[in-house]
């Protein structure tokens, strides 16, 4: 029999092409929400809204959000990954359009929940998708550089959009204008994402010897037969709730930290409306290569075990978010310096936070896994903004503090690193006796 490696060697590699593909659809997802997140300062001035409203409206986005998991991924697992991204990139781009007429806060909050809601049918069925188009061990590496898209899309977005709202003057227009990649998403899925390889294969786009090789990786973990049971295997195990618990500190962590550091530099330390952008960048382009680095340390180095990323992360966080709220205005360097360090670490635990639930359960149930995974992780994202924004302390004389701010970030990282201590890997199977699943591996 021929071994792994030769058989790797003679594949073709199309599995990469559909990787870059959801990739890109997701950086699109990115445009819409981080343009809300980056005009928020003058989202607020032009709507009157008060920090707390401001905040509000952010963590709705993250509730409705966290909602569409539950059912993008249920949906993922039985009419396809492909169906589902449809309708969510369909949505949510007519949505991002008319957010340039909002008016008051009535209309701020409506268009939040709708983003939120329609956009939150994108990831699950993304992350079904890379189940079913890679390998065990290979998913580490694609999950690490698909969540390199919420690394790229805040670098990069920020820059362009406020130089094109400083072109017009005005925020709105910016959003008229997000339509145009809602569109080419929506070709690019059509003509290079299939829910399966047989699919590609039978177009003559990929080779058979890759789709086995897929299946071979695929199989060897996963189940046949009823995927309801499996199912409840991962709804009995006490470490996929652990799991849950994480991954709604990372995320709040990140989206935290993501919704408020423009308001952060901008009110804080008064940076001007471009340098905040560029300010803003700086932790998400970092962000890249430890999003990157991740995932191999997660392959190669750590041979698909998620926890010591998951260490390494939360534990350096710590002291990272302590400080980066304190440091005094004016202190340039220091604030690049902590950015970085910021988007590093906070970001090196990605592609292992969304590894974990691909290496532990079954294909069938995967899409399921991960929406009510993330769906309960994602109110970490409607919490943490929320909270922050009563953090915030307004100052007499202008400007806000948000010290408090980053020790409740930090706060969140040492749960995580806590509960992480006490994760399992051990492969589950919805085969597996109840007396089982939670047997510590």
């Amino acid at each position: 029999m021929e071994t792994a490696k030769n058989v790797l060697g003679k594949v073709s590699r199309y599995r990469w092409i559909v990787l870059i593909v959801l990739w890109l659809v997701y950086i699109i997802n990115y445009f819409d929400r981080i343009a809300v997140l980056t005009f928020l300062p003058l989202i607020r001035s032009d709507l009157g809204l008060t920090a707390a409203q401001a905040g509000l409206g952010a963590s709705l986005f993250f509730f409705a959000y966290a909602i569409a998991q539950f059912t993008g991924g249920w949906l993922a697992d039985r009419i396809g990954p492909k169906k589902v991204m449809y309708i969510a990139i369909t949505t949510f781009t007519a949505v991002t359009f008319v957010t340039g007429f909002i008016r008051n806060f009535t209309h701020f909050i409506l268009v939040r929940l709708g983003l939120g809601f329609f956009e939150g049918h994108h990831f699950s069925p993304s992350h079904k998708a890379i189940a079913n188009w890679f390998p065990k061990v290979e998913k580490g590496r694609a999950a690490g550089f698909f969540s390199t898209s919420w690394a790229v899309g805040p670098a990069i977005i920020p820059i362009i959009i406020t130089w094109v709202a400083a072109f017009y003057g005005s925020w709105r227009p910016v959003f008229f204008w997000l339509a145009v990649p809602g569109i080419i998403g929506i070709l690019l899925l059509w003509y290079f994402v299939a829910d399966k390889p047989e699919e590609m294969v039978r177009r003559g786009r990929m080779t058979q010897a890759e789709a086995d090789y897929i299946e071979a990786g695929v199989v060897s973990e996963s189940v046949k037969g009823d995927s309801k049971g499996g199912l409840t295997v991962v709804a009995r195990d006490v470490y996929f709730w652990m799991y849950c618990i994480v991954l709604f500190m990372n995320l709040a962590i990140y989206w935290g930290s993501t919704t408020w550091i423009s308001s952060f530099l901008y009110e804080q330390h008064g940076f001007s409306l471009k340098t905040m952008g560029a300010l803003v960048s700086l932790p998400y382009a970092v962000a890249f290569v430890a999003m990157i680095l991740g995932g191999w340390l997660t392959d190669n180095v750590f041979k698909n075990k998620t926890r010591p990323v998951l260490l390494i992360s939360y534990l350096v966080s710590i002291p990272v978010l302590l400080y980066i709220g304190m440091i005094p205005k004016g202190n340039v360097s220091m604030i690049v310096a902590m950015l970085a360090l910021m988007g590093f670490f906070v970001n090196l635990s990605f592609g292992a936070v969304y590894a974990y639930p691909q290496i532990r359960y079954p294909r069938e149930v995967v899409g399921s896994a991960v929406g009510i995974s993330n769906g309960f992780g994602q109110f970490g994202s409607f919490v943490a903004p929320l909270i922050a924004g009563y953090l915030v302390v307004e100052k007499a004389g202008g400007g806000a503090s948000y010290t408090n701010v980053f020790i409740f970030f930090s706060a969140m990282a040492v749960i995580a690193a806590v509960l992480t201590l006490f994760l399992s890997e051990k492969p589950l199977t919805a085969t597996l006796p109840k007396s089982e699943s939670t047997v510590k591996a």
